[in-house]
């Protein structure tokens, strides 16, 4: 018996050997994968810099003047947020869900991970990483969650490793932060602040239990708890959320209850570069900033470029985000009107009859084109493709129309949609206040304000005349309105036009009235040199060659140049180049480039006022007149209009003392226009956009814009402007009382 018991006492020393060995083993075993991890044998983990500066795709943000957000450059969707700016309820509802011991544990939650491993032994499948965990995988993975065990065991072991280091390096509060900035949200939203404005138009801070548990049920799989694909599913794992917030005394049951009982209330508000405010201005301010970026040889710290889909910039801009949306609800409101006259106007007529050859010039310059082109498609094959019925999306002021039509058709269809463009400005500081590009930036990407040029028409008259006040003309002095011809320059030129008032006009009437030949007398004392100069010193960039006819706007500029030009008239002379970006920041709020405008002296400060005396000529008496009997504005407003050669471009430009706007509308092809001038002019369609933007921003105190009268300069003025009191001078009879009032006359 006592050697039966020293036998068996030998069995279990033996078996509490091999026990302990095997434990012991298997603790060194792991220890030992443990450390090679953590020397790289499984794969490169992160540096401290790397913990410092962990690297994630951030968007880089367009602020306006108010510093609201204009819109995203981005790869991801993804704009970080502070702590103090996350909703408690975001907290909660993530805390209750992903990890209850969130704040006990340092990186790994022992207890919680035994107890998974239980779970997961009798088919239970749970998962045990820790927030700090998951933000380990998100953070510094280079693949996304393993499937194979095998494969996840080395990635699970630098996950642990990297959870603690993190631990480590951050507060809790600096770790729940970063996840909530880096997880993915579905529907392009990464990141707590995406996801805020994507589904509920709000920021994290006003995020409610029940929106907080809604967003953070999406964790659980992007796809399958998405408000918007699956809305029933959503709804159950948000409830789900409430019930454990409310276990762990986050929220009270009667809360709970409360908020489950509500639909889940999206105002799904998804990101788009297509969509929201200033589509056309961000697109050329992206352009812009990275060829600024690129001259300046700017580079981050390890000398790469920046990137501004990925590298979190911050972009401060001009643009005012009220006038941008009067701007916008202008235009839209305006053309759809005008695009029913246009069609209407063309009804039973074939526009393409003797322009056949622009169908086959969009056809060639089409995305379609080109990609049968390159599958190796012969012009005959590419033909009948055009000529062949397809399914398609096309533009409409009524919103996107799914139809069936043919691609040729397509093409012709957009040919007879009018563009239109605006952009206003702040003519003393050159601020940019509102761009608008175009008239839908999905169908139509093409810049109008910036990058397209069109003929001015008589929006050019004015740099004539300034050059004759310049020259010590008044606007007082009459000239016989009557076919005039330029000699002395080149070829004899003589303008067509219409005489709007027979006999002696002043030059403040004959501008208004928009008459060539006088205008083509003024061009005769004053030379096409001196004018062509003074363009140019008033910022057009685009070739204005010395000939007579730049008088009447031969030459072609883009409304940013004329908007530029026009605000010199306002600001005593002084021309102010436009300017839309103050300054570039790094995601760390370091300063990469400012910008400061450029000033030029055009004009004389007295010739500049006068000038804005003779533009407001043109809104009371003159082509401009409709703002007042027609949109109500009395206030002092000057303006131009202008209409090219068979009413292909319609002008407007318009200055108060805090604003300068011009508008141009027009048909992608010159060839494309109104038959007749009584619609095609710059009065019928581009004036109306101005009065309905300009009445939208009166109506708002908010911006600061008054009604006042423009400044005269300082020390006033020498000239004489009541034409009741001008003597025409020398060589000249008087011409007392010649400035009548001409609205009866023209039937105004």
């Amino acid at each position: 018996m006592q050697k039966k018991n020293s036998l068996l006492t030998e069995d279990i020393k033996r078996y509490n050997r091999y026990f302990w060995t095997w434990v012991i083993g298997v603790v060194a075993f792991v220890a030992l994968i443990i450390v090679a991890t953590g020397f790289g044998l499984f794969g490169e983990l992160p540096s401290f810099r790397d913990l410092e500066n962990p690297k994630s795709n951030l968007a880089s943000i367009i602020y306006a003047e108010d510093k609201a957000e204009l819109g995203t450059y981005y790869v991801q969707n993804r704009s970080n947020v502070r702590f103090k700016d996350i909703s408690p309820n975001v907290i909660n509802a993530l805390v209750a869900t992903e990890d209850v011991r969130f704040l006990e544990h340092s990186g790994v939650d022992f207890k919680r991970t035994f107890s998974i491993i239980l779970y997961n032994l009798i088919g239970k499948k749970q998962g045990a990483s820790t927030i700090t965990q998951q933000l380990a995988l998100n953070l510094f993975s280079e693949q996304a969650r393993e499937k194979s065990t095998l494969k996840r065991i080395p990635q699970k072991l630098k996950e642990l490793i990297v959870a603690v280091r993190l631990e480590r390096n951050y507060t809790k509060e600096e770790i729940i932060t970063m996840y909530l900035n880096t997880v993915d949200f579905g529907n392009n939203s990464f990141g707590i602040k995406a996801a805020a404005r994507t589904y509920f138009n709000t920021t994290p801070a006003k995020l409610d239990p029940a929106q907080a548990a809604t967003l953070v049920g999406i964790l659980k799989g992007t796809s399958l708890y998405s408000p918007t694909r699956n809305p029933e599913r959503s709804l159950g794992r948000r409830n789900l959320i409430l019930r454990k917030m409310a276990d762990e005394n986050f929220i009270s049951e009667a809360e709970a209850e409360k908020f489950k009982q509500e639909s889940l209330g999206l105002k799904f508000n998804p990101a788009s570069h297509s969509e929201g405010l200033a589509t056309y201005f961000r697109a050329v301010l992206k352009k812009d900033i990275q060829q600024t970026l690129k001259e300046l040889s700017i580079t981050k710290a390890d000398g790469t470029p920046y990137d501004l889909d990925r590298d979190g910039l911050k972009i401060y801009t001009t643009i005012n985000t009220k006038m941008q949306r009067y701007a916008e609800e202008s235009q839209i409101e305006y053309m759809k009107t005008l695009q029913k006259e246009f069609n209407a106007h063309w009804k039973g007529r074939d526009p393409f009859k003797g322009n056949e050859n622009l169908i086959k010039q969009g056809m060639k310059r089409s995305d379609r084109y080109k990609a049968l082109i390159e599958e190796g498609l012969s012009e005959s094959e590419i033909e009948k493709n055009f000529n062949t019925p397809t399914q398609m999306e096309i533009f409409s002021w009524r919103g996107n129309i799914d139809t069936v039509m043919k691609p040729i058709d397509s093409i012709k269809y957009y040919k007879m949609i009018l563009r239109n463009s605006l952009m206003s400005m702040d003519p003393n500081t050159g601020e940019i206040k509102a761009w608008v590009g175009g008239i839908n930036f999905e169908h139509f990407k093409y810049d109008q304000v910036k990058m397209g040029t069109r003929q001015v028409g008589s929006t050019a008259k004015p740099f004539t005349y300034a050059v004759g006040i310049d020259n010590g003309y008044s606007p007082c002095y009459q000239v016989n309105n009557v076919p005039y011809t330029v000699t002395g320059y080149g070829e004899p030129w003589t303008p067509r036009g219409h005489v709007a008032k027979q006999g002696y006009l002043t030059l403040r009437q004959a501008m208004a009235l928009s008459q060539n030949y006088i205008t083509a007398w003024v061009m005769q004392q004053v030379g096409p040199e001196s004018v062509a100069a003074l363009i140019q010193r008033m910022g057009i960039t685009s070739n204005v060659p010395p000939y007579p006819s730049i008088a009447l706007g031969s030459f072609e500029a883009s409304v940013f140049d004329m908007t530029g030009a026009y605000s010199a008239f306002v600001n005593h002379g002084v021309w102010t180049e436009p300017t839309y970006l103050l300054r570039v920041e790094d995601k760390n709020g370091n300063v990469l480039f400012e910008r400061k405008p450029k000033v030029v002296v055009a004009l004389n400060p007295q010739t500049a006022y006068i000038m804005t005396y003779m533009l407001k000529g043109v809104v009371e008496q003159g082509t401009g007149v409709r703002l007042r009997y027609r949109y109500g504005l009395t206030n002092p407003i000057g303006g131009k209009t202008g209409t090219t050669n068979d009413n292909s471009d319609g002008w407007f430009m318009a200055i108060t003392p805090q604003l300068v706007t011009g508008i141009w509308t027009g048909c992608e092809d010159r060839a494309i226009h109104f038959r007749s001038t009584n619609l095609g002019e710059g009065a019928n369609t581009a004036l109306p956009i101005f009065a309905g933007f300009i009445k939208k921003v009166y109506a708002d105190p908010s911006l600061g814009i008054t009604k006042g009268d423009f400044e005269q300069p300082t020390g006033g003025i020498s000239t004489v402007l009541d034409c009741n009191q001008y003597h025409q001078g020398a060589g000249g009879e008087n011409q007392e009382g010649s400035s009548e009032n001409l609205n009866e006359r023209l039937g105004f």
